[in-house]
């Protein structure tokens, strides 16, 4: 297993210094840390969001689906009454929300 090559107390001390108004590249000049490294590591993490992102709009897009199949006209008006008494939503409000589920 290959070893890091900044210890914890390491890594803290460098976020403190960018806490404290330093700016990035000064740091990454600083403390040897390529540029190369950084935008990976941003790409990473960018990748790791548009997963994120793109499973819960697909999970919400399935439960958009599966509501707008079993729903019907007297359980809109009861998710409306729901949303309302548990929310303390506007009808207006409850009735855009239970719109967008069903659509």
């Amino acid at each position: 297993m290959k070893r890091a090559r900044f210890s914890e107390e390491h890594i803290i001390a460098v976020l403190k210094e960018h806490e404290a108004g330093e700016k990035t590249t000064d740091l990454a000049r600083k403390h040897g840390i390529s540029e190369a490294k950084r935008q990976k590591a941003f790409e990473e993490e960018n990748a790791k969001l548009k997963k994120l992102l793109a499973e819960q709009m697909l999970h919400a897009a399935a439960l958009r689906e599966l509501l707008s199949k079993m729903v019907g006209l007297a359980t809109k008006r009861a998710v409306v009454a729901h949303l309302q008494a548990v929310m303390s939503l506007s009808e207006r409000r409850a009735c855009l929300i239970n719109a967008q589920i069903g659509s």
